[in-house]
């Protein structure tokens, strides 16, 4: 433990571990679902980006795969494009898919964070992201508006 915040979201989803893995690596559906790209071959030690779906090839997160166990585990880390070199600015996010009777339990665990204000910047991005990842597997279709482009009342 770093004694830097960490935050933990569970969300329940019908479907399978695989499919999940599946949204969560394949950059064609996390696009779909999570309005960037993330993009790399997955295999523990190489980049991976997380890329702007307008066309500008910008990421705005880039980091390192550290483990990649197909389709129940999956740990990166996670920095601004200026930050790459800096390991000490770098956070980490691990998910863990598991079945649970006949559904999945995905846990997303982002630990490692700055401080309390980027503790609530993923507080509000991770059940955003993780609520349009449920609705692709359960329905085929993200939301019908990207939950993090909806302005509170």
């Amino acid at each position: 433990m770093t004694g830097k915040p960490a935050y933990a979201y569970v969300i329940y989803l019908e479907g399978t571990p695989g499919a999940v893995w599946d949204a969560l690596t394949d950059a064609d559906l996390t696009a779909s679902y999570w309005g960037h790209s993330n993009v790399s071959d997955w295999r523990p030690g190489s980049p991976w980006r997380h890329v702007r779906t307008d066309g500008s090839q910008i990421a705005d997160v880039v980091g390192t795969v550290v483990e990649a166990e197909r389709p129940t585990r999956l740990v990166t880390t996670w920095a601004e494009p200026q930050d790459a070199e800096r390991p000490d600015a770098h956070t980490r996010v691990t998910f863990t898919v598991r079945p649970h009777g006949d559904i999945v339990r995905l846990t997303v665990t982002h630990e490692d964070l700055a401080d309390e204000q980027a503790l609530a910047v993923v507080s509000a991005g991770w059940p955003a992201v993780l609520s349009n990842l449920k609705s692709l597997i359960e329905t085929g279709s993200p939301l019908p508006q990207e939950p993090w482009l909806v302005p509170e009342p």
